[in-house]
């Protein structure tokens, strides 16, 4: 897929085009729905979360700017946040059990029994949250300069193994060595 393609369906979109948005959706629904799946293992949630997102991104597609980063990147972005706000939201995630609405009641009314989430990591997670970023990118500073780049392309801007390949130009399977590779090693540093 070439992102140029994506990038005029997507500005096309900002002009309200439904066939430029059914072609973003087919460019871009498999490597989305693999982002989202990896952070929320749900298949329900998931599909509803993709629904989400493509809603944000015929919303904002006005948003998106090619001057400062690829298309698909943007998309993924879309994703990643919309998977966030979903792991904030989790019962579990805010360390409260998970209250049901009363029968009968109105769907959209707030629920009086239902407890309110907590405003915000706590001093001690926040601590941990900057220790864990530092030994990432500490890991990160491990690998070969082309090999982090490759993966930072793949896992943060959305980029495809023939993108990266071009991009660095080397062959296809090349880049699928490093960035099994570098993803091994950054695994085992991470470890230690």
């Amino acid at each position: 897929m070439s992102d140029d393609t994506l990038t005029r369906s997507l500005q096309k979109v900002a002009r309200q085009d439904r066939p430029a948005f059914r072609q973003v959706y087919s460019l871009s629904a498999a490597k989305l729905a693999g982002v989202l799946t990896r952070m929320l293992r749900d298949r329900a949630e998931v599909e509803d979360a993709l629904q989400d997102v493509y809603i944000k991104v015929w919303q904002r597609a006005a948003q998106f700017d090619a001057a400062r980063g690829e298309a698909m990147g943007w998309l993924v972005a879309i994703a990643r946040n919309v998977a966030l706000d979903r792991l904030r939201t989790r019962p579990e995630s805010r360390g409260f059990s998970h209250v049901s609405p009363r029968p009968g009641a109105d769907a959209d009314a707030p629920d009086p029994t239902a407890s309110l989430p907590a405003q915000g990591p706590s001093a001690e997670g926040r601590l941990m949250a900057g220790d864990q970023a530092r030994r990432i990118v500490d890991c990160f500073d491990e690998l070969e300069t082309d090999r982090a780049e490759a993966v930072r392309g793949a896992y943060l801007q959305g980029l495809s193994y023939q993108d990266l390949a071009q991009r660095h130009a080397v062959p296809l399977n090349t880049m699928r060595t490093w960035l099994r590779r570098s993803l091994a090693r950054l695994k085992e540093c991470l470890d230690e």
